[in-house]
């Protein structure tokens, strides 16, 4: 286990007096509840209000997308026409959600669709050449993209050779270079007018399925009744959840009802996933998704083949979903097994380096660690270490590479600026792929570690924890709950807030799950049990009793053998006062 480098720096809220008690005034909400609003920089009424309740029909207009009239064109020629379509779509969970909602949504209008996820553990640069040829072999005039595409100008122009026509739908960061095709669907494309900017690759994928079902219902081909686009929410809230989409504006629309299409979904592939998960179908939440949902299906992409991640998300066989779903979790446990091997490997070269934490990024690779593993572990030390973090995988010559980063160093300009370096890359700001040759690792080792170390401070490497409000004990009823609860979905760029106090340790803390801590806070007479995961080894610190601590949370509530109680998940402590 690798031991935190140092300390976070706790972050405390700054709010407007004023500006809280007319939030409170205007929206009859929790003081504490509206103080997390004021401290996430809400800056006038109609955004907290838009925030809190918009709707579905809040949505923006999918024709939007400057090219989605080209693109429901060409869609709708190959339907009236019987041409055969592929999908071909990224090997993580959007991409295998997004091709799941265009598989499902074009065959429901009677298109003759097949799907393509290629298999990337073999390092190969140009899967999208392997698509075309399928979609070759089955006389496909038609690929559509989906969570991929937008980095592909060489390959899809072989596509287009081969008179192929390529509809591109993605969310990536384009690179200078644009896919010469019929239409590209993006929202951070240079002319784009779409005002989500943040939409995912599924994200993407609904926003074409929603503009095809609004052409078709304005000229008549199809009832309203007969299409009903909330089907597709769920897999567009699991898609989104996984790949860490942010959770804010139409984003946050979109997860929200899909969370409630998935907890009565009708999809017995993902019934049958989570009850493998060991999962309440009425009770999923983006940490369960995020946390034991989206691991099973990526590690198809990551060890076996993503392919069958759309076949359970598809499937109408109880039997072959249950079948399925077992296979997912033996997949998810061999994945394990080898990112425990990597991780262990890695913690150890760590370990015997300690010059590499003497700069400002981390820079890695071998030939011993699994290609498909490395994303896992670059995020977990990136966040170990709050650093930007690379991890290549080296095999004949090639290597993989997966890049995390903190929010003060942006990925894509450092990238482009080793570009000469690169034989491919993509991605996003703060999670990012590359291949190179072997030969080329030194130099961009070199150049990277060089740019984090001119342009982050001291302070920047140091983690943070940000605090959204102040609460005291007897605040924190049920009728609070509900009032926090309206701040959910929590996950990427709303983050469950992190609440504040100073409580007494009434006894030692007990480690749980090997791992974690359950500790035992007073205050004012009322006492609260509180979680701290994976902090076990900060146990030695808290052996006296009646210790006086700060303490940094999320309230939540605890559900079990039918008694509900409020407890507090740790997120750090300090340690204020001796009794």
């Amino acid at each position: 286990m690798i031991l935190n480098y140092c300390d976070p720096i706790w972050v405390y809220p700054k709010v407007d007096p004023e500006w809280h008690k007319t939030i409170i005034k205007e929206f009859s909400i929790h003081p504490v509840t509206a103080y997390v609003l004021a401290s996430r920089n809400f800056k006038t009424l109609e955004e907290i209000h838009d925030f809190l309740y918009a709707k579905l029909p809040h949505l923006f207009d999918p024709h939007l997308f400057p090219d989605m009239d080209k693109a429901v064109h060409r869609v709708l020629q190959a339907l009236s026409q019987k041409e055969n379509i592929l999908i071909y779509g990224d090997n993580d969970v959007d991409g295998i959600t997004a091709a799941t909602l265009l598989t499902e949504f074009l065959r429901f209008i009677c298109g003759n669709v097949f799907f393509y996820i290629p298999n990337r553990n073999s390092l190969k640069q140009s899967l999208i050449l392997d698509a075309i040829d399928f979609a070759i072999q089955k006389q496909c005039k038609l690929i559509i993209t989906v969570d991929c595409g937008i980095t592909a100008a060489n390959e899809i122009q072989e596509a287009v050779k081969k008179n192929i026509d390529v509809i591109v739908t993605d969310h990536h960061e384009p690179t200078s270079k644009l896919p010469h095709c019929i239409a590209t669907l993006n929202p951070k494309l240079f002319n784009s007018t779409y005002p989500n900017r943040n939409l995912t690759g599924v994200g993407v994928a609904f926003k074409l399925a929603h503009a095809i079902t609004n052409t078709l219902i304005a000229n008549g081909s199809i009832s309203p009744t007969k299409i009903d686009l909330k089907r597709y929410l769920d897999l567009v809230a699991l898609g989104t959840i996984a790949d860490m989409g942010s959770l804010l504006g139409e984003n946050r629309i979109l997860v929200r009802y899909g969370l409630r299409q998935m907890r009565k979904t009708r999809r017995i592939g993902l019934a049958k996933l989570f009850f493998i998960c060991s999962l309440k179908l009425g009770e999923i939440t983006p940490i369960d998704i995020a946390s034991k949902v989206a691991p099973r299906l990526n590690s198809l992409g990551r060890i076996a083949d993503p392919l069958k991640g759309v076949e359970l998300l598809l499937i109408r066989d109880a039997n072959a979903a249950e079948s399925l779903a077992k296979e997912l979790d033996l997949n998810n446990i061999e994945r394990q097994k080898i990112e425990r091997r990597d991780s262990e490997d890695l913690e150890q070269y760590i370990l015997r380096n300690p010059q590499i934490l003497r700069q400002k990024a981390i820079v890695i690779s071998s030939n011993k660690w699994h290609p498909g593993i490395i994303p896992i572990i670059t995020a977990r030390i990136a966040k170990q270490y709050n650093r930007p973090t690379v991890v290549i995988s080296i095999d004949q010559g090639l290597g993989k590479g997966s890049i995390r980063t903190i929010p003060e160093f942006p990925l894509l300009q450092h990238l482009r600026e080793s570009s000469d370096l690169l034989e491919n890359f993509g991605g996003h700001d703060f999670a990012a792929g590359l291949t190179i040759k072997e030969e080329n690792i030194p130099a961009f080792k070199k150049q990277f570690i060089k740019a984090a170390n001119l342009h982050l401070k001291d302070q920047d490497i140091i983690a943070k924890i940000y605090l959204n409000a102040n609460i005291q004990f007897g605040d924190l009823t049920f009728d609070f709950m509900e009032s926090f609860n309206l701040l959910e979905p929590f996950g990427n760029e709303n983050p469950a807030p992190i609440l504040y106090c100073d409580a007494k340790q009434i006894w030692p803390p007990k480690i749980v799950g090997k791992t974690h801590l359950k500790l035992y806070l007073e205050q004012q007479d009322r006492m609260l049990e509180g979680i701290a995961f994976g902090m076990a080894d900060k146990r030695q610190r808290l052996l006296k009793k009646k210790l006086i601590l700060h303490i940094a949370f999320t309230p939540h509530i605890n559900n079990f053998l039918n008694k509900s109680s409020i407890q507090l998940q740790v997120r750090d402590f300090q340690l204020a006062s001796f009794p």
